[in-house]
């Protein structure tokens, strides 16, 4: 695997790291393809029942490396950067049957920003922020910033955001309703992992169902996503986890979910 991304598995939680800090985690093509191998090995692995996704050293992620793009002999072209490396990255992400965490120690900015807001649960540490620093270079929101974050916080809030590029601390940020929470420096990590672990020992089926059910309201009218909750409730009920929570609460104890 590629040293740009450190990854372990532990107690059923995938531990992802973008791990380029002398640069802020910043994107070059060698990061964005191996970090889309580690999603697709996480998917399908039995040991995995969540993902923590995080950065090493001071900031999350900075973005595209603007060293790559200005570098003619290295400089892939913005068509291959967005449909080779970030699309990519946010599909595998939606569509990864299990519950991801982004915990963001430091700034998230541009693509890094984006990358953190797609996934399904984001905290972050006092010291982080998120800038969509796009505008300031001539370019415009990528990595889904255009569609998740009017989502997440209105369309005049992200619009202004998107345009003006501010940096928006991790308090503002959790009062937006942009991330879930944030944390003091002290307590991030072990917060953030408490959060992960939590999430790999719940009924991961059923969780998978939620994603894909929040997946597909962003296209369904009420019929539509009606009929869809009967069906997914349908196969949430039919899973192990299920009959074991069931009978866990009868008997008055804690239960023991497998994901199956």
């Amino acid at each position: 695997m590629s040293n740009t991304i450190s990854f372990e598995i532990k107690n059923k939680v995938a531990y992802i790291t973008l791990n380029r800090p002398e640069v802020f985690n910043s994107f070059n093509r060698e990061m964005a393809l191996a970090l889309q191998d580690v999603l697709k090995d996480v998917a399908t692995n039995d040991e995995v029942r969540a993902i923590l996704l995080t950065g090493n050293g001071k900031a999350f992620c900075a973005g595209q490396d603007l060293k790559e793009v200005t570098d003619p002999e290295l400089n892939p072209g913005f068509k291959a950067i967005l449909e080779e490396h970030y699309n990519p990255v946010i599909q595998l992400i939606r569509e990864t049957p299990k519950p991801i965490v982004a915990a963001v120690n430091g700034v998230a900015a541009g693509a890094g920003a984006n990358i953190a807001l797609a996934c399904d649960v984001v905290v972050a540490s006092q010291n982080a922020a998120f800038i969509q620093a796009f505008s300031k270079i001539g370019l415009i929101p990528d990595s889904a910033g255009t569609f998740f974050l009017p989502r997440l916080i209105g369309f005049q809030k992200a619009s202004a955001l998107a345009m003006l590029g501010d940096k928006i601390e991790a308090q503002e940020a959790e009062r937006l309703g942009m991330i879930y929470k944030y944390f003091s420096a002290e307590t991030f990590t072990e917060e953030s992992e408490k959060l992960a672990l939590k999430l790999a020992n719940m009924p991961t089926k059923a969780l998978g169902l939620i994603k894909e059910a929040f997946n597909q309201s962003m296209n369904n009218n009420l019929d539509e996503q009606l009929s869809l909750e009967s069906k997914f409730q349908i196969e949430a009920a039919s899973t192990e986890d299920y009959k074991e929570g069931v009978t866990a609460f009868v008997e008055k104890r804690k239960p023991e979910f497998k994901g199956k």
